[in-house]
Parts: C-alpha cells; sequence; structure tokens
C-alpha cells in the first residue's frame, strides 16, 4: 500500500464511545486510519478522545450519517439505540441508514457480530453458515440485520461481519462479564457466574476482535463481497476457567462463586422487556458451545489472542474492580502476579 493510499484511508465509527465500537476506532487509528466518528455530543467526545474527527450527529439520522460518510472507505456499525431501549424500532433504520450511506460513497460495512441470531438448533459447534433460527425478538432483529446487510452486498456494498462469544475488556459496561460476573467499581467479594459447571462457554477480549476486524478490513480486496467470520476468543472449556482467571487476576483464589440469581430475572420479566430477552437466552449457558475459527485463519493465517490472564486483570482494573495494590504491582511489573 502507497504512502499516498494509507493517507486517504477513511473510516466512519458509529458507537466510537461504546466498547466494541471504541476499541475498533482506536485500533483503526494506531493503523494511520483517519477515524471520523458521529456523537450527539461531538464536543464532549473530543474531550475524552482527541484522536478521533468528532462529527455532531446522532445514528438515528440518515442525514447526519450520510453527511459524516463523505469521503469514507469503511463505515462501521457498532452503534445501539441510547440505553439499550426501543430495540424493536430503533435498531433496524439505523442500519439501514449505514447501508444507504454505505451506497452512496462507496464504503464498506464493518459489523460486529453475536450469537444471538442463533437458536438452540445451531449449538454446540457454531459454524459460519449454521441455520438461524432464534427464538428472541434481540436474536430476529440480529438475523434481519445479517440479512439487510447481504442484500446490500448483492448491489455492490462491500459487507464484513465478525461473530464473537460474549464480549469482556477495559470500557465495556454492557456485558455478562461486568454486569452479571462482577459489579463495576466495587470490590469483587463473590463471583456470579450464569452458567452450569461442565458447560463450555465462548467469550472474546474486545482488544482482539477489535484486532481481527481491522486486519480483515485491510485485506478486504481479497474476501468475499459479504464476509462472515467468526474467532475462536477465549473457550472456557467446562464454565470455571473464567472464574478461576478471575481469581488469579485478585491473587484471591478462594473468592467465592454464586449461581446467577435467574429466580429474579424470571420473576421481574414480565415488568421488564430486556429480563424477558435474557430469560429466553439463557440457553447460551446452559448449552456447550464452540465457534470453530478455520474461516478466519484462512485469511489471516492465525488469530490475535491476549493471554487470559493479562486480559482479565486489565478488564477488572479498567471496571475499577482490582485492588489498588494489585493494579498497580500488575502494571509495574508489566504482568499479573503469580
Amino acid at each position: 500500500m502507497t504512502e499516498m493510499q494509507q493517507r486517504t484511508r477513511v473510516a466512519l465509527v458509529l458507537g466510537a464511545t461504546g466498547g466494541i465500537g471504541g476499541a475498533v476506532a482506536r485500533e483503526l487509528n494506531k493503523r494511520g486510519w483517519q477515524v471520523r466518528a458521529l456523537n450527539r455530543n461531538a464536543e464532549k467526545a473530543a474531550k475524552a478522545e482527541p484522536a478521533f474527527d468528532w462529527r455532531q450527529g446522532d445514528a438515528m439520522n440518515a442525514r447526519d450519517v450520510r453527511a459524516a460518510a463523505e469521503g469514507a472507505n469503511l463505515i462501521v456499525h457498532a452503534v445501539n439505540p441510547p440505553g439499550y431501549r426501543n430495540w424493536g424500532t430503533l435498531v433496524l433504520p439505523m442500519l439501514d441508514s449505514t447501508i444507504a450511506a454505505a451506497k452512496a460513497v462507496g464504503a464498506r460495512v464493518l459489523l460486529p457480530g453475536t450469537i444471538y441470531n442463533f437458536g438452540r438448533d445451531a449449538f454446540p459447534i457454531l459454524n459460519e453458515d449454521a441455520p438461524q433460527n432464534p427464538d428472541t425478538e434481540k436474536g430476529l432483529i440480529r438475523k434481519e440485520m445479517e440479512r439487510r446487510l447481504k442484500d446490500a452486498s448483492e448491489t455492490g456494498v462491500g459487507v464484513i461481519i465478525v461473530r464473537a462469544g460474549d464480549f469482556f475488556g477495559p470500557g465495556a459496561a454492557n456485558n455478562w462479564f461486568s454486569q452479571g460476573l462482577v459489579k463495576p467499581g466495587k470490590p469483587v467479594t463473590t463471583i456470579s457466574y450464569p452458567g452450569r459447571e461442565g458447560i463450555a462457554h465462548q467469550w472474546a477480549y474486545l482488544p482482539d476482535v477489535a484486532e481481527i476486524m481491522v486486519r480483515l478490513v485491510e485485506r478486504a480486496e481479497s474476501l468475499p463481497r459479504f464476509g462472515v467470520y467468526h474467532m475462536r476468543g477465549f473457550l472456557d472449556r467446562n464454565g470455571t476457567e473464567m472464574v478461576a482467571a478471575i481469581r488469579r487476576a485478585l491473587g484471591k483464589p478462594g473468592v467465592p462463586v454464586r449461581s446467577f440469581p435467574w429466580w429474579l430475572i424470571g420473576l421481574a420479566s414480565p415488568f421488564v422487556p430486556l429480563f424477558r430477552e435474557l430469560r429466553k437466552m439463557r440457553y447460551v449457558w446452559r448449552e456447550p458451545l464452540r465457534m470453530p475459527n478455520e474461516r478466519l485463519l484462512a485469511v489471516l493465517g492465525e488469530e490475535p489472542h491476549t493471554p487470559i490472564d493479562e486480559a482479565v486483570a486489565t478488564t477488572l482494573k479498567g471496571l475499577g474492580c482490582m485492588p489498588k495494590e494489585i493494579a498497580t504491582r500488575a502494571t509495574t511489573a508489566g504482568r499479573m502476579p503469580a
């Protein structure tokens, strides 16, 4: 790639203040991309992350997205409705705005995918082309998002989707790790685990996800017009290995583990739509899951993988859960305490 081509690489990131959007934006910036980000309060966002070119606007407004996309080679669609409210009415129109902008400027679309568009009939070995038969509203929406992107690819829009297990990482607040296993901003006195011992579960460390996505984008010309890839991430083979990593990071092997209060989710689900969806998705914790990454390896040759102890320690520190003395010692030593 020539120096001129390097200078003209422009990415519009929707959701750059979120966990996955922020991680991808930082990785793009590190690799020499000009990162443009849309935000409803661009001035405030720029103070927190001055390396990006912040544009005032709303990802739910098609005109704002189109204006921000002018001259972009890539649109990263990593945005969700504020507070994850009104998913059923807002998510698809937001994606339609991204697709329309991509068509108008000739940009490729990059989507962080999930496993929620798959039902239990696709488990335990989840391949890229497994049938999508979700039985939750969120899963149906995710399935429709991918269908619309597939249709867009058939009209000339390049699309890359990277599906991964449950996200965790520094700065990622809305995920099972930070909302289920531990409590952000508080010392870890107990670990709440939603699954059962003996059941494998798939995790994905956000910086690794971001690096994989950007590597794929930089090989986009050799990829199919509609490319879907699964990453292996961290496979907790028996439902105890993530707990063990948290204990090692804290230097507290005796931190107790308690079962996630699914009963409470059940009681509240008639009144809280999000809890109804979580209850329906309980099977991802009761059924073993493994995501083969052969297709990804065929393109990249390897899957970037941060050692689990380092990933967990960095996550706990970022969430404010790491005891100060351990965090300081780990940072100084450049590794986890034994």
